[in-house]
């Protein structure tokens, strides 16, 4: 077993990797050091109908501007993504009442439905 600090996004966090003699990887889940930050929460699952809004970068969901069931317009910003330090405003591409998927906090990849739009 060999440990490694490794640095993302400006934290720290100590691994330990298993040397396997086959050549095969055996994957060992990383131990975050004692003052990394708690791992954020995950965006709930899509909901059925209406038009989905996608998260067009993988990053975290830094507010929501609209709450379920509210109308919108297009062109209405419905989410600020944070994504390699910068703040990105998802609007809205059609008129609707949304429904919201994504919750505040949460880490979103490429394609992950952020609203749906009904």
């Amino acid at each position: 077993m060999r440990k490694f600090i490794v640095n993302v996004n400006g934290n720290s966090y100590e691994v330990e990797v298993e040397e396997v003699e086959s050549g095969a990887a055996v994957p060992v889940a990383p131990r975050a050091a004692a003052n990394a930050p708690a791992a954020p929460k995950k965006a709930a699952a899509p909901v059925a109908g209406g038009t989905p809004v996608k998260a067009p970068m993988p990053g975290n969901v830094l507010d929501i501007k609209v709450s379920n069931g509210a109308s919108v317009k297009a062109g209405d910003t419905l989410v600020i993504l944070e994504a390699m330090k910068m703040e990105n405003e998802i609007k809205a591409p059609q008129a609707g009442t949304v429904t919201v998927v994504a919750a505040k906090g949460s880490t979103v990849n490429t394609g992950d439905v952020l609203v749906t739009i009904a």
